[in-house]
């Protein structure tokens, strides 16, 4: 693919003041492309400090600017997108959530390995309007690095909550520890979030999954990304939208990958094109092409016969340009990951996601979600192998909290992922196998559809670990 010259822009760095998104040029369903040359705009970011970061989110309906339109939405702190999380290995995380919305709230940390119980990722907890509550996460050691991403749960109201704004993105310090020792790159966050419109501010209720969208880049239409010739960056590739798929390609370059849904990867491996199901997220490296520009695209995609059909857009503009640069190659291997394909199987489940034909109620195991039944019983230090079996016709986004899994096989053919992730996409009337380690916390948490749409409308199940 040729490119072609363009205007040069500049990507700022996250502060730690909270700054309002930055918008590219107006635009309605389907949005038109922003001018070029608006740069991206990285989140602003909280810092943990000697081991602990303490934050306050605020949760409220404000008026914000996003991807050049003035629109109501649900913000963290009266922002589209939210200040960046970013912790290190064996952090604390003390955090003051203040609801001033209308209805109940409550956050996830989604992918990181943290007890769900009590003050930390328990998402049964309802925050009411009026009230702070106190989350208090400590997290491992051997913490994996890499972007991660906290948002609403809060049941059956999660899809409303992320949809009208609420997501933002969590980053563990420590992927770089494991490049070349004179590569000094640049890193970007690369949020994928999308927003309807409804009048004066984004759409929230009967949202439907196909209906268009305003897909933005850190609450950005077609920002400019800024980069020289053979120049590395790592961008933190994150779906953090409420139902959408993205296959995200950039213009004549390939994407390596370094972590997927923050878990390293043994091997670095190269990819044309990456599919983002919901709440999945790639860490990737990004050398600069020649002198030019080039366009970060979302590719068509369709998630089955009774699923949605997603069609292509642009996300960003990449331009290359100014004095080449000549960074040291890139190691074959990366990181150390746990292998469980020879494991000691204590448990073998199959999981079952179903829906009606209307497409309007969903079901783990034909029974839909309840906030008093435990569906399954783990135990503590051992490994299960689960079938997760789609009964439907359109794609399911499996996510499962508190501890990742591997991935083993897809409709039967052995995979090969270089490493563990917390969401796979299940294709339609197909299966996938994984293979799950539970360790360090007990405690009830849950697992489901991360299409919200669909995990508000039934499709969760409780797992509770037990010693």
């Amino acid at each position: 693919m040729r490119f072609r010259p363009g205007l040069a822009g500049f990507a700022a760095a996250g502060t730690l003041v909270f700054t309002a998104a930055a918008g590219g040029l107006a635009g309605s369903p389907p949005p038109p492309l922003a001018a070029e040359g608006v740069p991206l705009r990285d989140p602003p970011q909280l810092v943990s400090h000697h081991g602990v970061l303490r934050a306050h989110l605020v949760v409220e309906k404000k008026r914000v600017e996003v991807a050049g339109r003035t629109l109501s939405a649900l913000t963290y702190n009266g922002q589209y997108m939210p200040p960046t999380l970013r912790i290190r290995p064996g952090d604390r995380l003390e955090l003051a959530m203040e609801n001033r919305l209308g209805p109940y709230t409550n956050l996830h940390v989604h992918g990181l390995h943290v007890s769900p119980a009590g003050h930390s990722d328990n998402v049964f907890i309802h925050i009411h309007p009026g009230q702070t509550f106190h989350y208090s996460y400590q997290f491992p050691d051997d913490l994996a690095p890499g972007t991660y991403w906290y948002h609403s749960h809060a049941h059956p109201i999660s899809a409303q909550q992320v949809a009208g704004g609420m997501s933002g993105i969590i980053v563990v310090d420590g992927l770089k520890r494991y490049l070349p020792p004179g590569l000094r790159i640049k890193e970007h966050v690369i949020a994928l979030k999308d927003f309807q419109v409804q009048g004066d501010a984004i759409k929230t209720k009967d949202l439907h999954i196909s209906a268009p969208t305003n897909r933005t880049v850190n609450g950005q239409l077609n920002p400019t990304i800024h980069i020289r010739p053979g120049e590395i960056q790592l961008w933190r590739l994150a779906n953090i939208s409420a139902n959408i798929y993205y296959r995200v390609s950039l213009q004549g370059q390939p994407f390596q990958v370094i972590a997927h849904d923050a878990n390293p990867v043994d091997r670095i491996w190269t990819a044309d094109s990456l599919l983002l199901a919901a709440g999945s997220r790639f860490d990737v490296l990004v050398r600069g092409g020649p002198p030019g520009h080039a366009q970060l695209w979302t590719l068509p995609y369709s998630t089955g016969p009774a699923g949605n059909r997603f069609p292509q857009a642009t996300l960003a503009t990449v331009v290359s340009e100014g004095p080449a640069m000549h960074p040291p190659a890139l190691p074959a291997t990366f990181a150390p990951t746990e292998d469980l394909g020879h494991a000691a199987i204590a448990a073998r489940r199959t999981i079952v996601f179903s829906e009606n034909k209307a497409g309007t109620a969903f079901y783990i195991n034909g029974k839909q979600f309840d906030m008093n039944r435990v569906d399954i019983r783990s135990k503590l230090n051992t490994v299960e192998e689960w079938i997760v079996r789609n009964d439907s016709n359109e794609e399911h986004s499996f996510h499962v909290h508190t501890n990742d899994f591997q991935l083993m096989s897809i409709n039967g053919r052995p995979h090969q992922g270089h490493g563990l992730q917390d969401t796979a996409s299940v294709p339609p009337k197909g299966q996938i196998v994984i293979r799950t380690h539970f360790q360090n916390y007990t405690g009830r948490t849950v697992l489901h559809c991360h299409i919200l749409n669909h995990e508000d409308a039934g499709m969760m199940a409780i797992l509770e670990i037990v010693k």
